[in-house]
């Protein structure tokens, strides 16, 4: 059918769309917040830096074409029903203001999808576990850990130098960090749409095997770096002044240790969340100042809206996967 791999085409661009507006807050929330950088220079910055990233091949884009689910039993169906579940988790987590992983909402979705096609035979446990839920649950202790360590040597240094020539040191040392933290989520949450969009094409037969075409790499980056540069103001606010005060210094060490870690899974094939880094760093710079500098609600509200992702873009895509199914059927 090749009106429906059109559609698939279309809708996993408009989730790198989404993807990147929606993630734009991880990239420049930092930067914005120590007022390091205007935030309209901010996201420019970000779409571009993300388009750069996303040019170049990880073993991100591997892992959710052909390393999450059975690729011979995967049909068009479950991979649109799995790009629509992630949409409308990311549209209404934006809505509401949650910063929640676009990265989970669309492994979620194609999940949810294939388990109600074909059962649990379908899915590739070991994928899931390695690759998804571990680095879930240990990338942002990661970020927290590093940018922890990172801070509580910064303010070693800090103690030696005089105030002002600190900030103006680490108001140019966090652009720097920031254009690397858009560099790395560019590499890694782009690669998810064309992983998404190979798989699409594949179970549609255009696709011989699991290969990504370059008009696919071209086109995903192009659309997540529009989509950075659009911005998410909604969710600026909620990671940029809601967990702790930033001061340049403190950007500087989260954005390094989010960047770090984000870049290591990329090339490992793991799909993180760039959210979860940049969340768990900005706790962790905080907790190095002080436990009471840090405002525990927004991160444990955070953590919930982590662990509801799953299931619940995976709910979402199982009940488009049925309606689309329901509906083929009249």
């Amino acid at each position: 059918m090749i009106e429906l791999i059109v559609l698939i085409v279309l809708l996993s661009l408009v989730f790198d769309y989404t993807n990147g507006f929606h993630d734009a807050a991880n990239v420049v929330s930092t930067v914005i917040a120590t007022k390091a950088l205007r935030p309209i220079t901010a996201i420019i910055m970000a779409g571009v830096l993300n388009t750069i990233g996303a040019t170049l091949i990880s073993g991100v884009a591997e892992t959710i074409a052909k390393g999450l689910v059975e690729v011979e039993n995967t049909s068009q169906l479950v991979v649109l029903s799995a790009v629509i579940g992630a949409i409308v988790w990311n549209l209404t987590t934006w809505y509401w203001g949650i910063p929640s992983s676009s990265s989970y909402a669309l492994i979620g979705g194609l999940l949810g999808a294939a388990l109600f096609e074909d059962g649990f035979s379908t899915v590739i446990w070991s994928g899931v576990i390695n690759k998804v839920v571990l680095p879930m649950i240990i990338s942002p202790l990661t970020g927290f850990l590093l940018s922890y360590v990172f801070m509580k040597g910064i303010y070693f240094y800090l103690g030696r130098r005089g105030a002002n020539q600190n900030k103006a040191i680490f108001k140019h040392l966090q652009i720097l960090s920031a254009c690397f933290v858009a560099f790395s989520h560019g590499l890694n949450d782009a690669q998810k749409s064309m992983g998404i969009i190979t798989l699409g094409l594949f179970a549609s037969g255009h696709l011989a095997s699991i290969e990504i075409p370059l008009w696919v790499i071209l086109s995903c980056a192009l659309v997540m770096g529009l989509g950075t540069a659009t911005g998410g103001f909604r969710i600026i606010r909620t990671m940029g002044y809601s967990i702790t005060k930033i001061e340049p210094a403190q950007g500087f060490a989260a954005e390094c240790a989010a960047s770090g870690v984000i870049l290591t899974a990329s090339f490992l094939g793991m799909p993180i969340s760039s959210t979860q880094m940049i969340a768990g760093s900005i706790t962790g710079v905080g907790s190095a100042k002080s436990l009471r500098a840090v405002r525990w609600g927004t991160p444990g509200r955070m953590a919930v809206a982590w662990v509801l992702t799953l299931p619940g873009a995976g709910t979402v895509g199982a009940v488009v996967y049925a309606i689309a199914q329901l509906i083929g059927r009249l």
